[in-house]
């Protein structure tokens, strides 16, 4: 996977949970364990889900699920193809300064439903980590409300002080479960939203100015 990070601590936590594992007792029917960011230098905007659905885990890939909006959202918003294959939209993705990423990296949860994350079982990406090796990064965007509530829970107050205020924006979930809105109506916030990201990183860049994480 193009754009991956180095291994965190948190991520060494989580080899203990996996098959084979000594000592494990974790239920690896239900174990859902995240995937790397994909990211790279001078990012200015992270989108972040919760952790990935079944078929996501299976196809070892983000929004894998042939009826999630994400990639067809994203190749709306950065011009792209219908036909961009995933490999295209990452690159794209990540060469125009988005980085994406989960709130989580290992839970349990049967099925892909996020109301059926096990809260017990719950530990959250090394974020003080990342976001110190990507100093400009300024906006988070999530998809979703279960992604926003997790990281208000479990991320936000780990957080210190200079990276407590970043910009952070709810958008609509892609997933299929999320049927009460038009594709349409998803892409058009989807398409403002990162524009606006998109439009203040190159402000950013033009004028040399790379604002403070100030806490609100």
């Amino acid at each position: 996977m193009s754009g991956k990070h180095p291994r965190s601590p948190q991520q060494h936590v989580v080899d203990a949970f996996l098959p084979g594992s000594p000592g494990s007792d974790v239920d690896h029917d239900v174990l859902a364990v995240g995937f790397p960011p994909l990211v790279a230098p001078g990012a200015h905007s992270l989108i972040l889900g919760s952790i990935p659905g079944q078929t996501s885990l299976r196809r070892q890939r983000y929004y894998a699920h042939p009826r999630n909006a994400f990639w067809p959202i994203v190749r709306h918003v950065l011009g792209l193809p219908e036909i961009a294959d995933h490999a295209a939209c990452h690159a794209a993705l990540i060469g125009q300064g988005f980085a994406l990423w989960d709130v989580l990296a290992h839970c349990e949860r049967p099925g892909s439903l996020d109301a059926d994350i096990r809260a017990a079982s719950i530990l959250p990406n090394d974020f003080p980590r990342f976001l110190s090796e990507h100093p400009d990064i300024q906006w988070v965007f999530f998809n979703g409300t279960a992604a926003q509530q997790l990281w208000a829970r479990h991320v936000q107050p780990t957080l210190p002080p200079d990276m407590a205020g970043l910009r952070q924006h709810r958008l609509p979930s892609t997933s299929p479960a999320h049927a009460g809105m038009t594709f349409d109506e998803k892409a058009r916030q989807w398409h403002d939203a990162l524009g606006q990201a998109r439009n203040d990183a190159r402000q950013r860049a033009k004028s040399g100015h790379v604002p403070e994480r100030k806490v609100p």
